[in-house]
């Protein structure tokens, strides 16, 4: 008898009948409670189900992949699988990310701006500041997809990278409260940092750090989603699931088979001059760009690809064989998740929310590619760098390449046709990125083009939209924040419905922008961090704002800040009404990281000395 009774005392601790306790709380009791059974009347909430017919909903994530990569807006790296989501659904291609990982990361998953969910920045010690909004502590009054599907009758899982788990609590003591798990995730496999070895990941599941297999971490993370997928529909067949899929891919270290990096041997050797021109051509024979758009000129740092000796020419061809090896490969995972769901009968009823990159391209490979060398290392000179890359020419792509990345000519063609790179907040180089909407049951988009103004923060309220449920006011018992994004569920049906997000600032540790109703003001800043970064010489100047017209402008090749100087001073009013209403102040720079005047906790490593071992080469799994 005793042994029963401990048994149903543990089942009332499990964390399934927790939660179904959390989701009875939601719900007045409408039982009556007398003073004997006879007088009283049971009653239990209704658990939570999704809406009749509610979709699948698969989110997917890739990373540093620019505007200019993925064959499916007319870039020239192979990604079939993306192609084929984007002919049956709906490309758009006036969509943003903030400009680097983590901030989009957690404006994706919350539908808030980065700074009011406290992202600013990063969770990594050097990189967060306490302050509202830079801290890197996602609050639980910012609900995420995750947590809101959850409650609203989804099974929820993640792979790949997360990215906004506070470098503190990413042991396997944690606290757990901001590891996936504690964000809604019933399941999660992967790695909670922002760069991880492909070969020896810093992997996670669940809430304990795990081993890997030796395989590399696309195929594991694509492998353990159909198995979350699989044993939920053995046990719930009529549940739909939530899984948001984030490979690491393409962040460095590009680390990819041979097979695959081997299929373009070649390709590239016309170089990055070449590539820009043949793919802005593509784009706009598809009409991804503008008839009028005009091809901006190479950026004044990198070299034209004519003037480079026969050794950088190979050395550089091979870091984007090695890149585009990598790309195609993801693709190729992708392509495993979408036939399982096929062959289970569930692919029609499931949407897919696809953004090709939570940011540009990367400067972080420097102007001559990166082999093992972290972004912190001393300089070398430009020929001793070649000379060193050129040494360990064999070693791209392979498990030795620990911080393999290509050259910054290679990142500005992928981000073809802007300026700019990953991290540049001022510039739709960093900041746009292509989006596939697909809904093989109801939207039969035939791969046509949308071109409202769309910025990460708009796929939770539109993923809400399409499954059926409405944001929630309190989650868990908790007063949300209210959601900051637009549902782009409008533009579905109506290709020429205008825009309805129609103001958004940016802001990336310096580097500055604000959109409104096609205008946009930009403020660049010198990243000091990253060595040799293209302008990390120049003094910041903060009265240096740029002025672009986008509607007329698509590439920001007309800076018309000295004709329109009365436009400039109302978009950097409206920038800082946006930043102190969004907890953006105080306003951290790269400088400041660099310097180490941030994250100043008693004896805590701060700057400097917490910037170089956040970037040493991947530790073990523990």
């Amino acid at each position: 008898m005793k042994r029963k009774v401990l048994i149903a005392m543990t089942a009332l601790l499990s964390p399934a009948a927790m939660i179904g306790q959390a989701q009875a709380q939601q719900q007045p009791y409408q039982g009556t409670v007398g003073r004997t059974l006879a007088e009283s009347k049971e009653w239990w909430p209704e658990p939570a189900r999704a809406p009749a017919g509610a979709p699948n909903v698969v989110w997917i994530l890739l990373d540093d992949v620019g505007f200019g990569a993925s064959s499916a807006f007319g870039g020239g790296v192979s990604t079939p699988v993306l192609e084929t989501l984007a002919q049956q659904g709906l490309r758009y291609t006036n969509f943003h990310t903030t400009a680097i990982c983590a901030p989009t990361r957690a404006a994706l998953l919350t539908g808030r701006n980065s700074s009011s969910v406290h992202e600013a920045g990063f969770s990594h010690i050097p990189l967060s500041a306490g302050f509202p909004g830079w801290d890197g502590r996602i609050p639980s009054t910012a609900g995420t997809i995750a947590e809101i599907l959850r409650d609203g009758g989804y099974n929820t899982f993640g792979v790949g990278k997360y990215g906004l788990t506070p470098d503190e609590d990413a042991t396997d003591a944690g606290p757990f409260d901001r590891w996936p798990t504690g964000k809604g995730f019933e399941h999660f496999f992967g790695f909670l940092g922002s760069q991880t070895d492909q070969y020896k990941p810093d992997l996670i599941e669940d809430q304990a750090h795990a081993k890997p297999d030796g395989r590399h971490l696309s195929e594991q993370i694509t492998d353990k989603a159909i198995g979350y997928i699989d044993t939920q529909k053995k046990a719930a067949p009529n549940k739909p699931f939530f899984l948001y899929y984030a490979p690491g891919a393409t962040h460095a270290p590009h680390q990819v088979a041979a097979e695959w990096s081997d299929r373009y041997k070649g390709k590239f050797d016309a170089g990055w001059d070449v590539y820009r021109q043949q793919v802005f051509a593509q784009q706009k024979r598809q009409g991804i760009i503008p008839a009028n758009a005009v091809l901006p000129d190479r950026d004044p740092t990198i070299a034209a690809w004519s003037s480079l000796s026969p050794d950088e020419k190979k050395l550089y061809a091979r870091f984007m064989e090695v890149y585009a090896g990598y790309l195609t490969y993801t693709d190729h995972e992708i392509g495993r998740l979408v036939e399982h769901l096929k062959a289970t009968n569930q692919y029609d009823n499931t949407l897919f929310v696809v953004i090709v990159g939570d940011n540009g391209a990367s400067k972080e490979g420097t102007l001559n590619g990166d082999v093992d060398r972290t972004i912190t290392s001393k300089p070398l000179s430009y020929q001793e760098n070649v000379a060193y890359n050129l040494a360990k020419i064999g070693e791209l792509g392979t498990p030795a390449a620990v911080e393999g990345n290509y050259p910054l000519g290679w990142a500005q063609a992928a981000n073809t046709p802007f300026r700019l790179w990953k991290s540049d907040a001022n510039s739709e180089g960093g900041t746009r990125n292509p989006l596939i909407i697909s809904y093989p049951k109801t939207i039969k988009g035939g791969g046509t083009i949308r071109t409202q103004y769309g910025h990460v923060i708009d796929i939770l309220p539109t993923t809400l939209d399409l499954v059926g449920l409405k944001t929630p006011d309190r989650i868990r018992g908790l007063q949300q924040q209210p959601v900051e994004g637009i549902s782009l569920a409008y533009s579905i049906t109506d290709a020429k419905a205008p825009s309805r997000h129609q103001t958004q600032y940016y802001y990336i540790f310096g580097s500055r922008a604000i959109y409104h109703d096609g205008w946009k003001a930009a403020l660049p800043f010198p990243n000091r961090v990253i060595a040799d970064s293209p302008g990390g010489a120049k003094p910041f100047d903060e009265n240096a704002w740029e002025l672009y017209n986008l509607n007329e402008d698509f590439t920001e090749r007309l800076n018309l800040a000295k004709r329109y100087p009365e436009k400039v001073a109302e978009l950097r009013a409206l920038f800082e009404k946006e930043a102190q209403t969004h907890n953006l102040y105080p306003l951290i720079t790269w400088d400041d990281v660099r310097s180490g005047r941030i994250h100043r906790t008693q004896g805590g490593a701060t700057g400097q000395e917490a910037l170089d071992k956040l970037t040493q080469h991947p530790r073990p799994a523990q």
